[in-house]
């Protein structure tokens, strides 16, 4: 795989070539990012489209802006259930296993995997970071516990994946993201170990990094401690092509990467100082960038959005129920409708969109309207007829929120 790539999300396939035009500009800066059209089987199953729609996106915007790189169709978080219905469209495969951490081994297995992996209690080194590291059988016990059901199981759906596949070249992620408790980078030494292993050839891993990533705002967490776990499964990694027989593009991959803009800088810097690859996945930043679109482009747009918000309070279990681990909403501090009737548009826009040093910026209304989006599928008729009308606007967005706050701080 490509050293860089960045995963875009586009809940209702209207912004692909704007947000391919970012690339292109990233491209004439000077720096060449791969292009990840993702989407998940519960966003599809959300809105009521299928994976064929993404390839279909994804070529109609490389034909488009005649884009001559190397792009991507991201099953995104697949696993063994709904893996089918996107091996025809899909050269990417984002396998999760996060229901699988912490399966225990019976013991049998448990017997059978001190015997395989006894040599790890020895002593050993890991490049770049200081220090001996040891693991005691106690310790080894638990990571058995904790990921080895994990990797198999990414086996198994990896297996399914290639035997469709046969000679077609695909790309395979392991993402263990959607859990409560982060992965350290030793943890993910002896993660890497099992999945090689395990016979998979992974080209992008997603552990679950400290710190909170909530959906559509800012990280929040100790900035120190996440470069220096970032900094460690950096080295993790590079040990791990050497060592274990991994692809030499493998590289981290950080999910919900969308809208993280403390943690770019500490990125942008780390993979400059190891020479290393990334990718990147977003996607609910195009969905808000087209309500900051409508509610700029004209009453319509702007009537509309504000039913979507009205909806939404009203149904408020609902849509944050699935995504209460990626959600820190103070209810308290969103708008009541009868302020929200009284803004402008402009105030609107200045409180939805990202940006912080704006005093109107409500981060707790901008992780309500991330869920929203469920709301704007029921009412597609209506709302695809104002992405088209005000097309122009809405896509100026999403191009500009792609290129320069996410793609210029992370690899310029």
């Amino acid at each position: 795989m490509e050293k860089f790539s960045f995963g875009i999300g586009d809940r209702f396939a209207h912004q692909g070539h704007y947000q391919l035009q970012a690339f292109c500009d990233l491209e004439d800066l000077g720096v060449k990012v791969t292009p990840v059209w993702n989407k998940s089987h519960r966003e599809h199953i959300t809105v009521g489209s299928e994976p064929k729609s993404v390839r279909t996106e994804a070529d109609n915007s490389i034909s488009t802006l005649a884009f001559k790189e190397a792009y991507y169709v991201d099953a995104d978080h697949i696993n063994s259930e709904n893996v089918d219905g996107f091996l025809e469209s899909s050269d990417f495969f984002t396998i999760d296993v996060a229901n699988k951490i912490g399966e225990s081994l019976s013991a049998k297995d448990r017997e059978s995997f001190l015997k395989a992996y006894g040599h790890l209690l020895e002593p050993f080194k890991i490049e770049g970071i200081s220090g001996i590291q040891r693991i005691v059988e106690e310790k080894l016990v638990v990571l058995g516990d904790n990921f080895f059901a994990a990797a198999k199981e990414a086996s198994r759906i990896y297996d399914i994946i290639k035997a469709y596949k046969k000679d077609s070249p695909f790309l395979v992620e392991i993402s263990m993201d959607e859990v409560e408790l982060p992965q350290s980078p030793i943890e993910l030494f002896f993660i890497l170990n099992f999945l090689a292993d395990h016979n998979i050839p992974v080209n992008n891993v997603a552990p679950k990094f400290i710190g909170r990533f909530n959906k559509g705002i800012d990280y929040e967490g100790d900035l120190e401690r996440f470069e220096e776990d970032f900094e460690k499964s950096l080295l993790v990694i590079n040990h791990a092509i050497v060592n274990f027989g991994l692809p030499s593009d493998l590289k981290l991959s950080v999910h919900t990467g969308s809208d993280k803009f403390s943690i770019y800088p500490v990125i942008n810097r780390l993979i400059k100082k190891y020479n290393a690859g990334l990718h990147l996945k977003t996607a609910v930043t195009t969905w808000l960038e087209e309500l900051i679109g409508l509610a700029e482009g004209g009453v319509d747009g702007f009537t509309f959005v504000k039913k979507i918000y009205k909806e939404a309070m009203g149904r408020y279990d609902e849509l944050t129920e699935p995504y209460s681990t990626v959600l820190n909403i103070d209810i308290s501090a969103l708008p009541t409708m009868g302020n929200l009737q009284l803004w402008s548009s402009e105030e609107f826009v200045d409180a939805l969109r990202h940006n912080p040093m704006n005093f109107r910026y409500n981060k707790h209304l901008r992780q309500l309207l991330h869920t929203a989006y469920k709301i704007a599928a029921e009412h597609n008729d209506e709302f695809y007829s104002l992405l088209n009308k005000h097309e122009a606007v809405v896509g100026k967005n999403v191009k500009d929120n792609i290129l320069n706050r996410h793609l210029k701080p992370l690899f310029l």
